[in-house]
Order: structure tokens, then C-alpha cells, then sequence
């Protein structure tokens, strides 16, 4: 079987000097993410305030036996370390199933069917979410939808252009518009009806924008390019000695990136208590009151805001712009001295509640992070992993949010058993060390992972 890879052409350019699937491909990409982040921002509160109350757990299919087993590992919990630990659990394995979705789509199913048959499920787990009962199913066809869906949807952007397109790395920019605006109307939109009309509303509502997606993928079919397949003789073949070395490259930078999501996931998790708790969200001058889910629409919409500004100092840089893994570490320091900010805000207030504004700092400095690290981590992986494997080593890239989705869950568990105070200074030391580690890795990785 010859490898459709070898003969990828790029498509007819349409009114916006793209090809004609790229809209679709953003318009699908921006409502599953919708969906996603709208559910995201509700989760932990909706468990907090009202799933995990033990008249409403006993009616969850599953919900006692999987909380014995948890307890089986971690002791017993109470019902925010436990609501904090199936957290983590769901935004880990959303990054785990990834893995098999791409093989699956390169080897066996082809992308557009993976697409489908993910949007089709995460449609239906969105709406499994309104009935409570059957939580735990609806997390579990939530978790393997995003693993058919999230690895192809991305391919299927690249595979619109040839080899050396210079239009190829603008579409990914206006691809990840489409992602950061879905997040950025999530919690505005599902997190709003949740808590002021009913959680039901809020995830009925991400149930809608995963069956738009699934409607606009649809309508798009004629425009999509074709599926691409693996051949054996592409797969087989010893690897390189410089192959080696990069593969392995990467596999040590894993657990310091890691690090740095299990710290950066507490946004929708700690953070979010502490936004509900400990927060004074009154605007002033009579405007009333923030909502505590609107907080998780500021990390996407600063996004929107600090890119151009991030992308004009590098450039201003020149040959000064930091290397890519000297980015990665400042990335993680910039997350710590976020925690800083957070444990400032409650060391100064005490058992009291600190103003918005230190949230906003918080989220400010976050976001920078957050820009030093993600994107360029990506990238990364492009530059230096051997093209044959380049799917499945985006994949198991992709693994540092598993394994940080799951350290997030754990390290969330602390959250009532330690001042609030040290817990931000925890986080804090947890995201400096992991940028310790990588700035101590960039030297001797420097030949292996050179820009």
C-alpha cells in the first residue's frame, strides 16, 4: 500500500486565500471546544455543590465503587479532594486516548471517520451529562469521543497543504483562533446558564455546540482532503542514531512539562474554589457581581490579547529570541511566580476574601506561561521528531497533560488540608523545579534539539 502522505498536494485556494475546508475545519474545532470548556467549568462546582452531596451520589451508577477504589489508593476523601481527583482524572485521559485515536486513524479507520465517530460521541456524552445517573458513563464517552476527534481534526489542517506551503503555519494560527474563541464563550455562555438556571442547562448547552460541530463536519465532507494511511514499508526500518537521540530528548523533557500542567490545570480545579470561596467578585459602582465560571474565560481571551504581543518581542529580539527549550523554561517560572501572586492574596487576607483583581494578575501571568510553553513545546516536536513517527510522538507529547491532568487531581486533594497559603507556595515550588530541571537540560540537549 503506497503512503497518500508521499502524494499531498495543496487544495485550490478559496475567497480567503485558503483551501475551502478551512473555515469548516475552524468552525468544528471552535464548537467542540466550546463544548469541552463550557462542561470544564462547571465540573468541579457541579460536583462540589451538588453531585457529591451523599443523597445525590448514592443515585450515580458506579460512584460508590469507584470512589472505594480511589480510596483503595489514596485514603479516604472527602468530597472536594474526591470531586478534585475525578477532575484530574478526566482532564488526564483526555490527553491519554489521543494516542490510539491517531494510530488508529493512520493505520486502520483513515481521519474523517476517527472525526466522526468521536464528535458523535462526545455530542451524545454532553448530553448523558444532564442525567445524573449516568456521570461516570458520560465522562468515560466524553474522554474516548475527544481521543477519536482531537489528534485528527488538527491532522486534517495539515494535510490541506503540501510540503512547504508558507500558508501551512498561518492556518494553524487562525485554526487555534478557532480553539481559544470557543474557550473564551464556554464558561460565558455554559457556565452562566449552570449556575444561575441549573447545571443541566450548562451542560445540555455543551451538548449543543458538540452537535454543531458534528453538523459542520458534516456539511464540509466534500471539501475535506483525503484520508491518510501509514505503510508498513514507511513504518518499518531502523531509526537513526540522531533519531535516537531526539526521541529520547523529548521523552526527558516529559516529566518537567508535566509539571508545569499538573500546576496549570489547578485553574479549573483549586483555582475555581478559590473564586467561589475566597474571592470578593463585586465589580463596584453597582455593577453586581462576577459569576465564578466567567474567571476561566480570561486565560483564552488573554490569549487572544498577549500572542501579537508575544510574537512582536521575539521578533524585536532577533537573534537574542531565547532558544525553544530555554522558552519552555521560562514558561515554568512565569506559572510560578502566577502561584506567587495567589499566595500574596491569601497570605494578605487571611481567612477573608481577597478583591478580583489578584484572580486577574493570577491569570495575566498564567496565560504568559502559558504562551512560552504550549506553542512552542508543539513546535518543538515538529523540528526534531523523525518524520515517520511524528503522529505518534505528537501523541505521546500530548501525554505530559495525561500525566499533569492526573498530578492536578492529586495535588488538588490538598486543597482542605493545607492553609491556602502553602498550598499556592507548593504549586509555586513544584513550577519552579520543573523550569530548574529544564534549563538545566537545554545545554546538553542543545545539539539534539536545536532550532
Amino acid at each position: 500500500m503506497t503512503s497518500n502522505r508521499r502524494l499531498v498536494k495543496s487544495q485550490t485556494a478559496g475567497p480567503f486565500g485558503h483551501p475551502p475546508a478551512l473555515p469548516f475545519l475552524f468552525a468544528t474545532e471552535m464548537w467542540e471546544r466550546f463544548s469541552y470548556y463550557g462542561m470544564r467549568s462547571l465540573l468541579v462546582l457541579y460536583m462540589v455543590k451538588h453531585l457529591l452531596d451523599p443523597q445525590q451520589a448514592a443515585h450515580v451508577y458506579g460512584l460508590a465503587g469507584f470512589k472505594t477504589a480511589l480510596e483503595s489508593v489514596f485514603g479516604p476523601l472527602g468530597m472536594q479532594p474526591f470531586a478534585s481527583q475525578i477532575y484530574g482524572l478526566y482532564t488526564g485521559l483526555v490527553y491519554l486516548t489521543p494516542i490510539a485515536g491517531g494510530l488508529l486513524a493512520d493505520r486502520v479507520m483513515g481521519q474523517r471517520r476517527m472525526v466522526l465517530i468521536g464528535a458523535a460521541l462526545m455530542a451524545v456524552g454532553h448530553f448523558m451529562m444532564a442525567f445524573e445517573p449516568l456521570f461516570l458513563l458520560a465522562l468515560t464517552v466524553l474522554i474516548l469521543g475527544n481521543g477519536a476527534f482531537k489528534p485528527n481534526i488538527s491532522t486534517q489542517v495539515g494535510f490541506l497543504y503540501a510540503p512547504g506551503d508558507p500558508r501551512r503555519d498561518r492556518a494553524f494560527s487562525i485554526f487555534y483562533v478557532g480553539i481559544n474563541l470557543g474557550a473564551f464563550l464556554a464558561p460565558l455562555v455554559c457556565g452562566t446558564l449552570g449556575e444561575r438556571y441549573g447545571w443541566h442547562y450548562g451542560f445540555a448547552t455543551a451538548g449543543l455546540g458538540m452537535t454543531l460541530a458534528l453538523v459542520i463536519y458534516l456539511v464540509a465532507t466534500p471539501t475535506l482532503p483525503k484520508d491518510a494511511f501509514v505503510s508498513r514499508e514507511d513504518a518499518g526500518g531502523p531509526l537513526s542514531r540522531k533519531d535516537r537521540q531526539a526521541i529520547a530528548a523529548l521523552i526527558a523533557l516529559m516529566l518537567p512539562v508535566s509539571l508545569f500542567w499538573a500546576t496549570y490545570e489547578q485553574q479549573g480545579n483549586t483555582i475555581v474554589l478559590w473564586a467561589d470561596q475566597n474571592t470578593n467578585r463585586q465589580l463596584g459602582f453597582g455593577l453586581g457581581e462576577i459569576p465564578v465560571t466567567w474567571f476561566q474565560a480570561l486565560n483564552p481571551f488573554m490569549i487572544f490579547a498577549f500572542t501579537p504581543l508575544i510574537v512582536a518581542l521575539w521578533r524585536w529580539q532577533g537573534a537574542r529570541e531565547p532558544a525553544t527549550v530555554v522558552k519552555l523554561a521560562i514558561g515554568c517560572v512565569l506559572n510560578a511566580v502566577a502561584f506567587l501572586i495567589m499566595a500574596a492574596a491569601a497570605g494578605l487576607t487571611g481567612e477573608g476574601q481577597a478583591n478580583w483583581l489578584w484572580l486577574f494578575a493570577f491569570f495575566v501571568v498564567l496565560t504568559i506561561g502559558e504562551l512560552y510553553l504550549s506553542p512552542t513545546s508543539l513546535s518543538l516536536v515538529t523540528k526534531v521528531a523523525p518524520l515517520r513517527f511524528l503522529s505518534m510522538l505528537m501523541g505521546l507529547w500530548l501525554a505530559t497533560s495525561f500525566i499533569g491532568g492526573l498530578l492536578a487531581g492529586y495535588l488538588g486533594s490538598f486543597w482542605q488540608r493545607m492553609p491556602h497559603v502553602d498550598f499556592f507556595l507548593l504549586l509555586a515550588a513544584l513550577a519552579a523545579a520543573s523550569g530548574l530541571v529544564i534549563a538545566l537540560l537545554s545545554r546538553p540537549l542543545s545539539a539534539v534539539l536545536r532550532d
